[in-house]
């Protein structure tokens, strides 16, 4: 594949693809989803405590204990970095889950990480590469730039939700699958360009690609718990802990950092959610349809 190619899907295909995630993220939100935090402070904070600070302290403990090169280990970072947009939603939205905290989860995320994200991904990039030659990242261009790609395309699919609701719904038919389409086709880029790259690390990152997704799981399931909230609530956590956002992490990895490195972790990491997000979704679904037939014939 050509130098031309590939420099044309980094610096251009792969920040379109995650405006139009944002777009289509806005065409689903109003008012009322943020305005739900404070409607439902408990469980909104626990979600946003899952999924930003919970998950890149277990991405940094892993990367740590598993003594991951430089750009595995900040590979890592940036996956934790990007909470999971659409895609979460989307996962939460088949499995019959909690729909509305999902989405106030991801309105909620999509505005803080404009700042946690660009400070996050610099704290490892400073960490990790104390040796030096670390790709440089300007941390206010940085944040200028996420403005630009990700509050604003959800600002634009929020006014025409607001001004041509019947349009936004049936755009919104189309572009949720659409969404999920894109994601695949990132991370399928990802994997043809960088094949022998991948497979030349799979042994060492495999692993910790796999536990940071189990980990953030069981970590959203485990906060729900100790918050008392219900089973529906906990499997939405678990979703939106353990599903991120790949789109936006390959687009740092690529098209921010310019370092096909740091994709590798992003890359593994967006087959390996979708997979085991799948097997947890049924497992608790069957659990608790399970616990609902006891409940039914319990005298």
């Amino acid at each position: 594949m050509s130098e031309e190619l590939i420099n044309l899907v980094n610096t251009r295909a792969v920040p379109l693809a995650l405006m139009a995630i944002m777009f289509s993220l806005g065409l689903s939100l109003a008012p009322a989803d943020f305005a739900r935090l404070l409607q439902r402070p408990r469980a909104t904070a626990v979600g946003l405590g899952g999924q930003l600070l919970l998950l890149p302290l277990i991405a940094w403990t892993l990367a740590l204990l598993f003594d991951l090169p430089p750009a595995m280990a900040v590979g890592l970072i940036i996956l934790a970095a990007c909470p999971g947009g659409v895609t979460s939603n989307a996962v939460v939205f088949a499995a019959r889950g909690d729909v509305a905290l999902s989405v106030t989860l991801t309105a909620c995320a999509s505005l803080v990480t404009i700042i946690s994200t660009p400070l996050l991904i610099g704290l490892g990039l400073d960490y990790f590469y104390a040796g030096g030659d670390a790709p440089t990242l300007d941390v206010g261009q940085t944040m200028a730039r996420l403005l630009q790609m990700t509050v604003m395309p959800v600002a634009l699919g929020m006014l025409l939700r607001h001004l041509r609701a019947e349009l936004a719904i049936t755009l919104i038919r189309y572009l949720r699958p659409v969404s999920v389409i894109i994601l695949v086709l990132v991370i399928g880029f990802s994997v043809a360009i960088s094949v022998d790259l991948l497979l030349e690390n799979l042994r060492r990152a495999g692993p910790v690609i796999y536990a940071l997704n189990l980990l953030a799981m069981a970590g959203g399931l485990l906060l729900a718990r100790l918050a008392r909230l219900g089973d529906d609530e906990g499997l939405t956590l678990a979703v939106e802990v353990g599903v991120q956002n790949a789109t936006m992490a390959t687009f740092f990895s690529l098209s921010v950092l310019n370092d096909w490195q740091l994709a590798i972790v992003p890359t593994m990491y967006g087959c390996v959610m979708l997979f085991n997000a799948g097997l947890m979704v049924r497992l608790l679904r069957w659990r608790h349809a399970m616990k609902r037939d006891v409940g039914v014939e319990t005298p």
